[in-house]
């Protein structure tokens, strides 16, 4: 479904019942809102991707493998309108940055994989930098932080280290001047803008802060803003020597898990919380005259990287959305002074975990035109409307037997990745091996049929 001038939002009440920011209908003015909405460069082949987890793999390799833990459970979030897309593809990004544009986002803010001269996942991310028509406003994050193999719960197997070398200060900075040299690079104050995920990482966060804004101004860029992303418990920025904070969540929220409350199809050790109370959590915070961006997501359910260590945040809808999305609008405008006003949503398309605004077959083009609504004075609600825990099937019984079976099959199934990892490594043991698994997988055909047969 296309957006335009006339589109009605399905549950939009009538207009007597409406309520309207003024300030936040400012289209166009400098001193109205904008919207940067995290993006993902993991959609495309990549050989590290092909060496670490199998050949072809993509983020929609853990997407398409989601399964619902309990009754009512969103699972797989699968693509609508751009289906499962490739982002080497230049009309794919063209027709994100319309789709973007047209329901109120100003920005992306593209993840950066950089571990000491290499870089990852950097195919889209040049190739945007090399086409003008990708006519987006755009930053960068980097993701400093180490890769391992935590999706099958592998945490301390590192596929590739963040080393921080004596020289990674200077190196990291100059490989992102052509970025800040361009004229879509988002600025702060007249100043490009750079957030770091995780700055509790850097040896010293000050003396990379004072090399990366030496350099800038060497070689005739000035000054540059950099931003601290408050994750995994971080919650400073000036400590850094950085300019700001930008919120991350689900990171950092305070919410209890309504675990007890949900009949899991099978064992659970992950967290369930209500989208109200992470919200919330956000929203309530002060942060005592700092300059501190506020962040919001449109759902989160990493099920399809975690499985059954997920974090599962129960009603994620747009209307939901909507409300902690002009919340944070109304907030943002009322507490930062122009220039300075921007909001974060995490994010356009964390597909594996359940976090994006592009449409999906289940809600359609519903977190856009969410967007839309809060962003251009909208205000349908006075609170949270979605709030019920779901309950699953009142029917379902554990069985020990099944129970045992689940909990073989998942560390087999940690054994045999690691067994994958091992055989992509060494091309002699693929060899090896792949004509076994040929056998054992028409075996286990073979089987399947006989007992379908059976009488």
């Amino acid at each position: 479904m296309g957006w335009d001038q006339n589109f009605i939002y399905p549950n939009l009440p009538p207009a007597a019942n409406m309520n309207v920011n003024l300030d936040a209908m400012r289209v166009g003015d400098e001193s109205g809102p904008r919207l940067i909405a995290f993006y993902l460069t993991q959609f495309h082949p990549t050989p590290e991707n092909d060496r670490w987890w199998g050949k072809g793999f993509t983020e929609w390799t853990n997407v398409t493998k989601a399964r619902p833990l309990f009754e009512g459970h969103f699972q797989p979030h699968l693509p609508a309108d751009f289906g499962f897309y490739d982002l080497r593809v230049r009309e794919t990004r063209h027709e994100q940055i319309r789709m973007a544009k047209q329901y109120g986002i100003d920005g992306f803010c593209y993840h950066y994989y950089w571990f000491s001269g290499t870089r990852i996942l950097n195919g889209p991310l040049d190739d945007m930098l090399a086409d003008p028509e990708s006519d987006m406003p755009f930053c960068l994050c980097w993701a400093n932080e180490s890769w391992t193999r935590r999706w099958d719960a592998a945490d301390h197997e590192v596929l590739i280290e963040q080393r921080y070398l004596p020289e990674d200060d200077l190196n990291f900075i100059k490989s992102l001047v052509p970025f800040f040299e361009d004229g879509r690079y988002i600025r702060v104050d007249g100043k490009p803008l750079l957030i770091v995920y995780r700055p509790q990482h850097l040896p010293d966060g000050r003396k990379s802060a004072r090399v990366w804004r030496d350099h800038c101004r060497s070689v005739g860029l000035g000054e540059i803003h950099i931003c601290a992303a408050l994750t995994h418990g971080n919650r400073e920025y000036v400590q850094y020597g950085f300019d700001s904070g930008v919120e991350f969540p689900p990171h950092n929220v305070r919410a209890g898990n309504v675990n007890r409350g949900i009949r899991f199809y099978d064992p659970f050790r992950g967290n369930v919380m209500q989208y109200a109370e992470a919200a919330r959590s956000c929203l309530d915070r002060d942060y005592g005259g700092g300059r501190v961006f506020r962040t919001v997501f449109p759902s989160w359910d990493n099920t399809a990287r975690t499985g059954d260590r997920a974090l599962v945040v129960v009603n994620g809808v747009p209307d939901n959305y909507e409300y902690w999305l002009a919340a944070t609008i109304d907030r943002t405008l009322q507490s930062q002074v122009e220039g300075e006003r921007l909001v974060f949503i995490n994010a356009w398309n964390e597909w594996a975990e359940g976090c994006h605004l592009e449409p999906d077959h289940r809600f359609g083009h519903g977190f856009l035109q969410a967007t839309w609504n809060a962003k251009f004075g909208l205000r349908r609600f006075a609170d949270f409307p979605a709030t019920e825990v779901p309950q699953g099937d009142k029917n379902y019984r554990h069985s020990f037997w099944r129970d045992v079976r689940r909990l073989v099959e998942y560390h087999a199934g940690l054994r045999m990745g690691r067994l994958k990892l091992e055989a992509n490594r060494r091309p002699w043991l693929r060899r090896i091996l792949i004509p076994a698994v040929r056998v054992l997988r028409a075996a286990r055909t073979k089987l399947s049929g006989s007992r379908e047969s059976a009488p």
